[in-house]
């Protein structure tokens, strides 16, 4: 069956003036049957039409269409796209042009979305960033307070208040010093300096460095059977030893008393490697999996800000991972344990 939706408009004003012109050559064969008569009026009566008509689009419906492009595309239109408008344009059926703003409305739609996932995920992080910063203030604030009132008079109480104050202090200290960490990777003002080195020393490093937080827990740390061969990978030693050191520390927090932390490290697809870092602590409900590497994002489970640290580590850790071009990820069970990993290139040949 004959459509005519997808018509151009040159196309459409050919077809509605035959239509036209058909019923007209016919209707005056039939009160003088002159064929000759019949075929001018038919010929006379399709180019009229025909121009008429496709005047008609073009001047009216294809200039309503102009502007909603423009609208669209929100700019003032380049030679180029006048040219587009001009002459492009009106070789578009109307399906077409219909498409085109049905993408644009799917194009604006998402970024409406996107905006306001944006502004909530803002308005949290400044709630957050505000607890953050007034948790220490207001205690440093009652410190000194107290000291002013009279508590400098007596040298143990002032003491202990402004051992309290200092590490307050420190606190806020730690917690800019982290937020300006991740300002600078974001924009890539940090540079990496990158070289080749095992990652089973890196890790057996940082092991040693933490022995006596994993001591204190009876934490046992190790390197997975059959991980133990060295494997070289190219990147940001310092930096890979921050992110290293920040994943154990919180398996060490959040780990289980008596329990073990455990390093695997695989070759992948020969250009990667894969490097794994499982405890078998109180782990991560699934609803916040999606959202641990957030900025001061914690979950409510045994991981409540009275633990310590800024809330930031986990963001920094996904920052520094993700100048390096590659990625993150975490698997956990509540009551079985989590694992977080990531990837780093392989060894420069």
């Amino acid at each position: 069956m004959f459509k005519t939706k997808n018509l151009s408009p040159q196309q459409l004003s050919a077809f509605t003036a035959l239509i036209l012109s058909i019923p007209i050559a016919l209707g005056i064969w039939v009160i003088r049957p002159d064929w000759e008569i019949a075929l001018s009026s038919l010929v006379i009566t399709f180019f009229g039409s025909y121009l008429l008509i496709r005047f008609v689009l073009e001047s009216f419906i294809y200039r309503k269409i102009k502007l909603i492009y423009k609208f669209i595309y929100q700019t003032k239109a380049t030679k180029r796209e006048e040219t587009y408008y001009k002459y492009i344009l009106p070789q578009k059926g109307i399906d077409e042009v219909r498409e085109d703003v049905e993408k644009w409305a799917e194009q604006r739609s998402a970024e409406i979305e996107q905006l306001k996932t944006n502004e909530a995920f803002r308005k949290e992080f400044l709630q957050n960033l505000s607890h953050e910063f007034k948790t220490p203030i207001f205690a440093i604030q009652g410190y000194v307070d107290t000291l002013l009132g009279g508590a400098m008079e007596n040298p143990g109480v002032s003491k202990r208040f402004l051992e309290n104050a200092a590490r307050n202090v420190e606190r806020m200290v730690n917690l800019v010093q982290d937020l300006d960490e991740i300002a600078r990777l974001e924009s890539g003002e940090q540079p990496l300096y990158k070289e080749t080195f095992i990652i089973q020393d890196l890790i057996r490093e940082v092991y040693e460095t933490l022995s006596i937080k994993t001591a204190a827990r009876n934490i046992r740390c190790s390197i997975k059977k059959g991980c133990e061969s060295p494997i070289s990978v190219f990147a940001d030693k310092e930096k890979i030893r921050q992110v290293i050191n920040n994943l154990l520390e919180n398996a060490t927090k959040y780990g289980k008393q008596d329990g073990s932390i455990v390093a695997s490290v695989y070759k992948t697809d020969g250009r990667h490697v894969l490097i794994e870092f499982s405890d078998d602590g109180i782990g991560i409900a699934e609803e916040h999996l999606s959202r641990i590497f957030e900025r001061f994002y914690r979950t409510d489970r045994g991981r409540s800000r009275d633990g310590g640290g800024t809330g930031l580590g986990l963001a920094i850790c996904k920052h520094i991972i993700e100048a390096h071009g590659q990625t993150m990820h975490v698997r956990s069970k509540l009551d079985v344990g989590t694992t977080i990993g990531f990837t780093l290139d392989a060894k420069r040949e």
